[in-house]
């Protein structure tokens, strides 16, 4: 029994220590803060591709983190990604009508006309270009995106690979898009960037991030 005695009087005296300290549990480590992107965004130079058409695929990954996901039109997916391809075609129009945009209604109306050659536009899996390191399409999405450009007389796709809103304070919204252009010939990536913007809502905020893409005037000298 002694040693029992002396477990329990080693306890106790550790036990009223802590009390003499306040008693208090080590603090928690606050949670990390989810900082914007710092690399700058890469503009888009519209004019370099005047005249050529180039297919926009449509979005297939968008995510609204925590309560964002309550938020019309982010609170139904089937909503949010015809709402994500509407309001990119908006801008690509507004901002680049140098170029024969094909947007994704086209994109659809192709592949069914052609359902032997052409992959279904919003099942090609193309949210993957979304990881940095890719610098080449990998298969079969670059058999499926040269066979559904082919179609179309043309080279190259513009991919909105992944598309994030993020609440900030004071009840901003934060907007991260990852945008990847594609020669589906070379099946080369040959630009991307992760665009960000803070708006009020989320389409103020997507809209901002456009448009640091997609500037109203660009020196490309």
């Amino acid at each position: 029994m002694p040693n029992r005695t002396l477990r329990f009087h080693v306890a106790l005296a550790l036990a009223l220590s802590a009390l003499a300290c306040g008693g208090k549990a080590p603090a928690a480590s606050p949670a990390p803060v989810d900082r914007p992107p710092t690399e700058p965004v890469k503009p888009f130079a519209t004019v370099v591709f005047a005249g050529e058409p180039i297919a926009v695929l449509p979005f297939t990954l968008v995510l609204p983190v925590d309560t964002l996901g309550k938020v019309p039109p982010l609170n139904d997916r089937p909503t949010m990604l015809a709402w994500g391809d509407s309001l990119l075609g908006e801008q690509l129009n507004a901002r680049g009508p140098e170029v024969k945009w094909i947007l994704p209604p086209e994109l659809r109306k192709v592949a069914r006309r052609a359902p032997s050659v052409a992959p279904d536009p919003d099942r090609m899996g193309q949210s993957i270009l979304r990881a940095k390191q890719l610098e080449n399409l990998p298969d079969p999405l670059r058999g499926q995106l040269r066979n559904l450009v082919a179609l179309l007389g043309g080279r190259y796709a513009l991919v909105p690979a992944a598309l994030t809103f993020l609440s900030e304070p004071a009840g901003a919204v934060r907007a991260e898009l990852s945008l990847v252009l594609a020669d589906t010939r070379t099946g080369k990536v040959v630009w991307r960037t992760l665009a960000w913007a803070h708006g009020a809502t989320p389409a103020e905020a997507l809209t901002l991030a456009l448009t640091a893409v997609f500037p109203a005037a660009l020196d490309i000298r």
